[in-house]
C-alpha cells in the first residue's frame, strides 16, 4: 500500500476511534459534579427516569445522595435541590446566575368553544410532555433537526403552537381593538398595549404574556382546589374544624369575602397547608438553568446545566414538617405571612411552601392565588360538606393521595366524592349571587361590563 494511502487509513482510524471515545463521553458524569445514580453511555441516567410516580423517585434519590444531586440526561445535565437551603443559597441568593432556562423543547405553552379549547390544550400538552419521545428531544436536541414524518409527536406538537397561537393572538387583537375604539375596561392587557407601543414587540408576543397568566392561572389554582377537596374526603376532623371556624366569622347569612381573612386563620392554614400537602408544581415545573460554571458544597456545577427545585421532597422533609403526609393546618396557627412575604423570607426555615418557585422566576402571579384560593376554599368550606362515596358493602370509597397526574403540572388522579350543600337557605344565597354576578358579565364576550366594585386589577 503506497504511504499516503497508510497515513489517509491511519488518520481516518483516529478520527473514528477519537468520535467513538467522544460519543462514549456522553452520559457519563464527570468528576467533581455533585453524586448521582449510575449511569450507562449515552443514555447517562435516562433509563432510570419514572414514568410516573417521578416525585417520590426524586425523593429517593436525594435521600441517597444528598440535598444537592445530579442526573446526566443524554448530554445534558440536571443539578436537582432538594433542601431549602439549598434552593435559597442559589435560586435566591444567586438569583443573577440561576435564572436562565435550558434550551428545552416544548410548545410555548360547551358553552364556550375558546375556553373549552383552552382547557383541551391543557390535556393535550400534558399528555405530549409525558410520552419518552418529549423528553428524548430535550436530552438529545439533535432530534429537532429530523423531519416531523419521523417523529410523530414533534408533527403534533408543532399544530398544538399553531393552534394555540391563533387562539391567544386572537384573544389579545380583541382586548387592543377595545382599547382603540374606547370600549376598554382597565385590565392587565390594557396596560400591556401601552408598554407595546413604549416597547415595540410583536402581537405573538404580547400575546403569549397575557395567555401564559390565563393558562398559569386556571391551571394550577384549579389543580390545587381538586388537592383541597382530596384531603377534606381523607381528613374529615379538618373539614369540621374549617367549618366551624366560618361558621363563627362569618355566619349562615352570607358568603365569606376577603375582609374574612385576617379573621379565619385555620383557613388560611387549610390553604398553605393544601399548597405543601400536594404542590402542583410538584418538580418545581421548568427548571432553571446556570450561565456560568458555579461551585457549591465543593460541587461543579457545569454552565448550561439544569437545576431543579424538587419541591415534593422539601415539602416531605420531616425536619421541616413532621410526619409531613398527614394534613395538619395548625403547622401554620402563628404563621401570619402572605404567601409571598414568607416566599421572601430572609429565614427559609420560616418560608411556608416552596410551590410558587424562587429568585427570579418566582410566579409573578402569587397575590393573585392567594386571594383565589382563599376565596374558593371559604366559599366551598360555607357552602357543602365533602363526603365519600360508598361501595354496594357500604365501606367509603377513598382516593390514594400519592396517585398523580404526570407534567410540568399535576392534580390528584380522577377520585370519587358526594358535595352535598349545607342547607336550602346556602343554596339560595349561591342561586342569588350567581345571577348577581352574572348580570355583571356581557353575554357575547363574558367580560365585565363595568369592573365590580373593590375588584384590584393586577398593574405592570
Amino acid at each position: 500500500m503506497p504511504l499516503a494511502n497508510r497515513l489517509l487509513h491511519i488518520a481516518l482510524s483516529a478520527i473514528f476511534v477519537l468520535l467513538v471515545v467522544r460519543i462514549l463521553r456522553i452520559g457519563r458524569r464527570p468528576a467533581g459534579y455533585p453524586p448521582g445514580p449510575p449511569t450507562l453511555p449515552i443514555l447517562g441516567n435516562i433509563h432510570l427516569m419514572p414514568s410516573s410516580n417521578a416525585h417520590l423517585q426524586f425523593q429517593k434519590w436525594a435521600e441517597k445522595y444528598g440535598p444537592v444531586y445530579s442526573l446526566i440526561l443524554g448530554t445534558k445535565t440536571l443539578v436537582v435541590l432538594s433542601s431549602d437551603t439549598a434552593v435559597k443559597d442559589l435560586l435566591d441568593k444567586k438569583s443573577s446566575i440561576y435564572s436562565d432556562r435550558q434550551d428545552i423543547w416544548r410548545t410555548p405553552s360547551k358553552d364556550d368553544t375558546k375556553l373549552k379549547q383552552l382547557f383541551e390544550g391543557f390535556d393535550e400538552f400534558s399528555v405530549i410532555n409525558q410520552t419518552g419521545t418529549a423528553a428524548l428531544i430535550d436530552f438529545f436536541p439533535l432530534l429537532r433537526k429530523f423531519p416531523d414524518w419521523m417523529i410523530p409527536t414533534q408533527a403534533q406538537a408543532r399544530r398544538m403552537h399553531e393552534k394555540e397561537k391563533n387562539l391567544y393572538v386572537g384573544h389579545w387583537l380583541i382586548a387592543k381593538q377595545s382599547i382603540q375604539d374606547g370600549t376598554a375596561k382597565p385590565s392587565f392587557s390594557a396596560d400591556l398595549i401601552r408598554l407595546q407601543e413604549k416597547e415595540g414587540f410583536s402581537d405573538a408576543q404580547a400575546s403569549y404574556i397575557t395567555g401564559s397568566l390565563l393558562e398559569a392561572g386556571s391551571d394550577t389554582t384549579s389543580s390545587t382546589l381538586y388537592g383541597f377537596v382530596q384531603a377534606m374526603l381523607l381528613f374529615p376532623e379538618v373539614q369540621k374544624k374549617a367549618q366551624a371556624e366560618i361558621d363563627r366569622v362569618v355566619g349562615t347569612e352570607r358568603l365569606p369575602t376577603m375582609d374574612d381573612e385576617p379573621n379565619l386563620q385555620y383557613i388560611r392554614g387549610v390553604i398553605k397547608e393544601s399548597l405543601r400537602w400536594m404542590p402542583t408544581t410538584i418538580l418545581g415545573a421548568v427548571p432553571h438553568a446556570v450561565i456560568q460554571d458555579d461551585y457549591y458544597k465543593g460541587y461543579l456545577i457545569p454552565k448550561d446545566a439544569g437545576v431543579l427545585n424538587n419541591v415534593y421532597s422539601i415539602h416531605h422533609d420531616p425536619a421541616r414538617f413532621p410526619n409531613p403526609r398527614q394534613f395538619e393546618p395548625m403547622r401554620y396557627k402563628d404563621d401570619y405571612q402572605s404567601l409571598f412575604d414568607a416566599a421572601n423570607n430572609p429565614d427559609v426555615t420560616k418560608r411556608d411552601q416552596f410551590t410558587f418557585g424562587a429568585g427570579r422566576r418566582i410566579c409573578q402571579g402569587i397575590h393573585v392565588v392567594e386571594r383565589s384560593l382563599f376565596l374558593g376554599v371559604s366559599r366551598l368550606l360555607w357552602s357543602f360538606n365533602f363526603e365519600p362515596e360508598v361501595d354496594e358493602n357500604g365501606f367509603e370509597i377513598l382516593p390514594d393521595s400519592n396517585r398523580l397526574t404526570q407534567g410540568f403540572v399535576c392534580m390528584p388522579e380522577p377520585f370519587k366524592v358526594k358535595i352535598v350543600p349545607r342547607s336550602k337557605e346556602r343554596v339560595a344565597l349561591i342561586e342569588k349571587e350567581w345571577k348577581e354576578a352574572q348580570e355583571l358579565l356581557d353575554p357575547e364576550t363574558k367580560q365585565w361590563k363595568e369592573v365590580p366594585e373593590g375588584m384590584v386589577l393586577p398593574r405592570l
